[in-house]
């Protein structure tokens, strides 16, 4: 029994950090070591610990869910979707308690769980239900690595948190699912409902705290300090809380979120603005269905459902042939959608969209918008057909995989109208004011196929261009030529090399500084780029090893100079390093602070882990700076950041 208890304790640490605090302390041979001599032991006594890791992996198929009563009741959230709204809340506390400040939290979007601890350990779970009786989802909860089995508090004790799948987790379930999960939010209700809890432990489910229900002798006067426990109790709470003084505060933080959060690894549909100060809550109360000191501000919707009418087939730059679905319109994220991408044809058969099925529409921000799968088949719904032809010069398609490809780079319209509106982009060699449709009508009208044509432009080819006169000409031009002075990184990415993004061209070119040093790279040299694999580094290596993609390079040198990489490189304390930015500061916005450390060569991530040279802090940082002083990470504070600068 003894040896029972330390194999589960260690066991229990190394779990904790290695999912909680993404610091693995152990090689997984010597974790499965000590697990398969606690499942030895636990079958010769006959004896399983309440906390013993062995009850995570599930164990027999359930018949069926019973309920679970809550001990507390669960409320609901009332809404707000403008600022008036939110100011309105806030200016209506503040009359009462003109002191109070509010603690700003994500709005998780995924599946309520309740769990309770007795004793130290964790006992039963249960979903929200109608906020009075809900499911007891205890086996499959005890799945979730990120749900403590054992706490350091010993008393009785309820917490709320939000059931969640990470985006990568499930990219990764879906890659070698036999039917792809819809969004992360199915994904965890699927999960957390399924009778078989071996199913709920293959999709790797996390769970993030964020309210204590009820905590046997102890009293917590703010929210700040319910977080500040569920941390220390080994609670996974997320990466961002704040106090803020005012609705100005506070709108700084929506704002700042909404226009980030496409780069988060979780889904959330909005901000949680809470009443900092509990006593003063008692004073607000509830309604039958809300508190009245918390509020939600719901971000624009960014997933709807609706009806896929067509779908058609657009050739990019590379060759690959892209099904784009023409749905019924919706309004989606503050923007009125009619077309969604549906990514490759092996995405529409692992999907089975059909034409006139409603589908699951989700756009990010700018991100263009992407059908994600069946909502359900109506009786007209029809079959998608692979063309067999190019549809935009004919030629016959190759079928790579799950993408189909046009191979007549040479001739193909859409191809070269794409690639030279690729090259002139901000994010290419930035010609300013060229469109689509400018690459278009050259094409067609003046023949232009490769990128050294543009330079060779007159003012006079452009006035025989339609709606191009004589100022409209000029500008033009002008922009060519501002454009002839480029960087590295900005000339990678005009190329249009299949896969190399803006951060890829970054990368590429901070590890070889010049063209020159990129030309003469070998196969292994690129390999050793970070976050680059197999794929990108060999499409790179076949670009620069190609004759007539070197001859237009050669062509392109005649008029453009390239910046080597090292001269726009501040070398300093950060160059090379991997930096994590938390909280607010005084002198720049988050993109304005990653911009300024990739100007010294340094690499911005969004986590902690082990890996992270520096964790760069503001004002009201979250748990990111509790999880750097956790792992023994470098931790620069705001003013001690401008002094190294």
């Amino acid at each position: 029994m003894e040896r029972m208890k330390e194999l589960v304790n260690e066991l229990d640490k190394h779990i904790y950090n290695y999912y909680v605090l993404d610091k693995p302390t152990i090689s997984d041979y010597e974790y499965d070591k000590m697990y398969d001599e606690l499942v030895k032991l636990e079958k010769e006594s006959g004896i399983v610990l309440p906390n013993s890791p062995t009850q995570r992996v599930g164990g027999q198929i359930l018949d069926g869910f019973v309920k679970y009563n809550h001990e507390v009741q669960l409320f609901s959230l009332d809404k707000c979707q403008s600022a008036d709204e939110l100011k309105k809340w806030i200016d209506d506390i503040k009359k009462v308690y003109p002191s109070a400040n509010f603690s700003v939290e994500y709005k998780y979007d995924g599946l309520t769980i309740v769990c309770k601890y007795k004793n130290g350990y964790f006992v039963e779970a249960g979903t929200r239900g109608n906020g009075l009786v809900g499911e007891n989802v205890t086996t499959q909860v005890k799945t979730i690595k990120t749900v403590p089995l054992k706490i350091p508090f010993k008393n009785e004790l309820i917490v709320q948190g939000e059931g969640m799948i990470t985006l990568s987790n499930l990219a990764d379930y879906n890659k070698t699912s036999k039917e792809p999960l819809k969004n992360a939010r199915n994904a965890v209700a699927g999960a957390i409902r399924n009778l078989d809890p071996k199913e709920t432990a293959k999709r790797k489910l996390d769970w993030f705290t964020y309210q204590i229900l009820k905590c046997d002798g102890k009293k917590f006067e703010t929210q700040q300090e319910m977080n500040d426990f569920l941390i220390e109790n080994g609670f996974k709470t997320g990466d961002f809380f704040k106090i803020c003084k005012n609705f100005e505060e506070v709108w700084k933080e929506i704002q700042r979120i909404d226009s980030e959060k496409r780069n988060y690894n979780i889904l959330m549909d909005g901000i949680v603005i809470k009443l900092n100060q509990v006593e003063h809550r008692q004073e607000f109360g509830y309604t039958a269905k809300f508190p009245k000191w918390a509020i939600a501000y719901k971000f624009k919707p960014e997933e709807i459902s609706t009806i896929l009418e067509d779908v058609v087939w657009q050739v990019g730059r590379t060759g690959k042939i892209t099904p784009i679905g023409i749905i019924e319109p919706v309004e989606l994220a503050g923007a009125s959608i009619r077309r969604a991408t549906l990514n490759n044809f092996g995405d529409i058969k692992r999907k089975q969209v059909k034409i006139g099925s409603r589908v699951f529409v989700r756009r990010s921000n700018e991100v263009i918008p992407e059908i994600l799968g069946i909502a359900e088949d109506l009786p007209n719904s029809t079959e998608i057909i692979a063309p067999q032809k190019c549809p935009s010069c004919g030629t016959d398609v190759i079928e790579n995989g799950a993408n189909l490809f046009c191979p007549n780079k040479d001739n193909c319209p859409e191809q070269i109208i794409d690639r030279i509106t690729n090259f002139a982009s901000k994010e290419g060699v930035d010609i300013d004011g060229f469109s689509i449709m400018t690459a278009e009508e050259l094409f067609y009208k003046l023949g232009v196929k490769s990128f050294h044509q543009l330079y060779e432009l007159t003012k006079e080819d452009f006035l025989k261009l339609e709606n191009f006169k004589d100022k409209k000409s000029q500008n033009l031009l002008s922009s060519i030529e501002s454009s002839k002075i480029t960087t590295l990184p900005k000339f990678i990415y005009a190329l249009g090399i299949d896969g190399v993004g803006v951060k890829t061209a970054k990368d590429i070119a901070k590890k070889f500084t010049s063209l020159n040093n990129l030309k003469n790279a070998e196969l292994e040299d690129i390999l050793n780029i970070y976050n680059i694999g197999d794929v990108i580094a060999q499409n790179l290596y076949e670009y620069f090893h190609n004759d007539k993609n070197l001859d237009e390079i050669c062509k392109l040198l005649n008029y453009i100079k390239i910046e080597d990489y090292y001269s726009e490189i501040k070398q300093n304390t950060f160059t090379n390093k991997k930096d994590v930015i938390t909280g607010t500061f005084e002198k720049y916005n988050r993109q304005q602070l990653t911009e300024l450390l990739e100007s010294f060569g340094a690499q911005v991530i969004d986590s902690v882990s082990k890996k992270t040279d520096y964790v760069i802090v503001g004002q009201n940082a979250g748990s990111k700076l509790a999880k750097a002083r956790n792992l023994g990470i470098n931790v620069v504070m705001e003013q001690d950041f401008y002094k190294m600068i």
